[in-house]
């Protein structure tokens, strides 16, 4: 007889807890279907959710899908129905509508769903700038995927932006009229917008956040003492062209980052070690 371990779900929400470079997308479906497994235990569901995004601060989707799972009713339902509403999440091709045939695309780091675009239509080329420490991993991932794929130095972020077609730029997560994304996101929609390079905010399902919530989310991530060691940084939509997202491409000046789950204030707690 075969045996088959079993994973207590605590212990694998442990383990989620703990790992790295993990894609928001299946970061967000093994933590659904680990809380479902919590059965009826409502604290034991507000601990897991809480240290779960004290361990990943920076993904927007985390902090959406606990947000909703913890002041829901039923949370594993929730929980299963927001696993699936983020893998049907239309940004993808609202961001495809807008990549001209052969554009040079310039983005920094490892933009998930921007990665999946550009691979899915295999027709654009892709400048990657090196502000992140997943940005050469995220080349070689293109480069398999047939894209062609150049790893461009920090230091040459100006040439990049202004060769480029279009800039990129990922949302970590977003309110009101501003977005959290990887370190140079500024710098790149600052130079895009005075040199007349369209930049879009991709903004996916699961990255608009309540003010509250958002504010919380930076707070741990940065450091008003020395913001140069922040792990990501605020990006003003203002400086955009578009916003692709779930309702489709717009043009910034129509889009406001209303909150697309609850403020749930048990997760602004900090758990104690």
């Amino acid at each position: 007889m075969e045996y088959v371990a079993v994973v207590h779900p605590m212990e694998r929400l442990r383990h989620l807890a703990r790992a790295d470079g993990v894609d928001p997308l299946a970061l967000v479906r093994e933590t659904a279907s680990a809380l479902r497994g919590l059965g009826d235990d409502p604290a034991g569901l507000v601990v897991a959710c809480r240290r779960i995004v004290e361990r990943h601060p920076t993904s927007g989707p985390l902090w959406w899908l606990c947000s909703h799972v913890v002041t829901a009713a039923e949370p594993y339902k929730v929980a299963r129905r927001l696993a699936d509403d983020l893998a049907n999440d239309p940004t993808a091709e609202a961001l495809s509508s807008l990549l001209a045939a052969n554009a040079r695309v310039c983005t920094l780091g490892w933009p998930d769903i921007a990665g999946d675009t550009i691979i899915r239509r295999g027709d654009v080329a892709a400048l990657v700038v090196d502000t992140t420490d997943d940005a050469d991993a995220f080349v070689r991932r293109l480069g398999r995927a047939g894209v062609t794929a150049e790893l461009v130095a920090a230091s040459a972020l100006t040439a990049a932006v202004l060769v480029a077609d279009v800039v990129v730029i990922e949302a970590l997560a977003a309110s009101g009229e501003e977005f959290f994304a990887p370190l140079g996101s500024r710098a790149a929609a600052s130079l895009a917008y005075c040199s007349g390079v369209p930049v879009v905010a991709v903004v996916g399902r699961g990255r608009r956040l309540p003010a509250r919530t958002y504010e919380s989310m930076i707070d741990r991530i940065t450091d008003v003492e020395a913001p140069w060691h922040a792990m990501a940084e605020i990006v003003p939509v203002g400086l955009c062209s578009h916003v692709a997202g779930p309702l489709g491409l717009q043009h910034s000046a129509d889009s406001h980052f209303a909150a697309e789950c609850p403020m749930a204030p048990e997760l602004l707690t900090v758990s104690p070690n």
